[in-house]
């Protein structure tokens, strides 16, 4: 039995869920069905949002770089969580010629073979 706290709704239902196999899981305490569901998603596949940032080189001249901060468009699998850290910091801005980023611009698709992208979460 796992005990958590499900972070879906405002509620923050303390949860128990029993069981580690679609044919044999059960949730309790949840007082809607995303608990139901953050519950179930947490024990037999758990995703987290990744966040990190990449540096923009923004005066060639003195080499000054600021660091952008980025995230992933949707959750990605927790076992993948330090191959798409690795990824993130192979991101080039400047081989890749850009020097103005808008939030939501995607800086990397497909992240580790995911389908989901990086993308910026600051403007510059």
């Amino acid at each position: 039995m796992r005990e958590m706290i499900c972070i879906n709704c405002p509620i923050g239902c303390n949860l128990k869920v029993y069981g580690d196999s679609e044919e044999n899981i059960r949730v309790e305490g949840n007082k809607c069905p995303r608990g139901l569901q953050y519950g179930t998603d947490e024990v037999l596949n758990p995703k987290r949002m990744v966040t990190s940032s990449v540096p923009l080189c923004v005066d060639e001249n003195t080499g000054i770089y600021q660091m952008i901060s980025v995230k992933t468009s949707e959750a990605v699998p927790k076992e993948l969580i330090f191959s798409v850290l690795k990824e993130i910091k192979s991101i080039d801005l400047k081989s890749k010629g850009i020097k103005k980023i808008e939030v939501g611009d995607i800086l990397l698709e497909n992240v580790c073979n995911t389908g989901v992208d990086i993308v910026a979460t600051q403007r510059h």
